[in-house]
């Protein structure tokens, strides 16, 4: 039976999380607040669990949807071939308003979709979403809408759109706060030889580059990767598609694999997971990038 809770209230919130994990662990769906707006999460080391999400999305395997953790040392977990220069960014800005694509633990135990082997993984900044994912562990996360509809910036809204496909919602209250619009997190692709931003969002590349000085804009390319045909022309600012640059939460759609264009997004969280699915695609065998990943919260 679907309830919907008031986590506003000390009584209900309590309630709600220990409903809320054990529908979790029953491999069902809730719908939860996060820091960007609202997403729909399932236990993200059950296929069952991740299929009922996107069945109820009205999404298919091929927008494997991105993970939330509720601690940055789970990140040694879930993923390999951590540079230093990731690790940094997910400690200047975790949690919040940043996702990195890195490639995923081959020894474990999960399917999240067509992923070619790689993980978007994000630690939002927020209280109740936060209190969830610590009971629950890491939930494989997408935006609270189904495909082609503006994601929930409230539980109500999210319900509209999801109905009984989920077991349970957490009412937070708006996300963001009424009235402001709603801002993805900026998405990284941190698979390839340079960290490389594949979705513009709410952390700027200014930011990044006060911690990474290396980190590559959307489109752009690196002089080493240059045509040396095109590199003995007048240069023209090294800046390429910029089209994705639009701060839609599709951003995960281009990842690591190169510039990334991304759709005109609707702010779905299927751009974080198609962005996962362009990065796998840059500068490995095609067969290796990361698939295209749903817009995410």
């Amino acid at each position: 039976m679907t309830t919907t809770y008031d986590c506003s209230t000390d009584s209900q919130r309590a309630e709600a999380l220990e409903h809320a994990q054990r529908a979790i662990s029953e491999k069902k769906c809730v719908v939860l607040p996060t820091d960007t707006v609202y997403g729909i999460a399932a236990d993200a080391f059950s296929p069952q669990a991740v299929t009922m999400l996107l069945v109820s999305k009205g999404r298919s395997r091929t927008m494997p949807p991105p993970v939330l953790i509720p601690r940055i040392n789970a990140l040694d977990g879930l993923a390999t071939d951590i540079s230093a220069e990731a690790r940094k960014l997910a400690e200047a800005f975790w949690p919040g308003g940043l996702t990195l694509i890195f490639h995923a633990q081959p020894s474990l135990d999960w399917d999240l979709g067509e992923t070619k082997g790689t993980v978007a993984l994000r630690m939002p900044a927020d209280e109740i979403a936060q209190e969830l994912l610590t009971l629950t562990g890491p939930l494989a996360v997408s935006s609270a809408n189904r495909t082609g509809h503006a994601p929930a910036q409230t539980a109500a809204a999210a319900r509209e759109q999801l109905a009984d496909s989920v077991e349970v919602y957490l009412e937070g209250g708006f996300r963001p706060a009424e009235g402001a619009d709603a801002v993805p997190s900026t998405i990284v692709d941190a698979t390839g030889p340079r960290l490389r931003v594949v979705r513009n969002g709410a952390v700027s590349l200014d930011e990044l580059r006060e911690h990474v000085p290396g980190v590559l804009g959307l489109g752009e390319i690196p002089m080493a990767e240059e045509d040396p045909a095109e590199a003995a022309e007048p240069a023209d600012g090294g800046i390429v598609g910029n089209e994705a640059g639009n701060g839609e939460s599709a951003g995960v759609e281009s990842s690591s694999a190169g510039p990334a264009t991304a759709e005109p997004a609707n702010t779905e969280s299927a751009d974080a997971e198609s962005a996962t699915a362009d990065v796998a695609g840059k500068a490995e065998p095609a067969d290796a990038a990361a698939p295209a990943r749903e817009q995410q919260p």
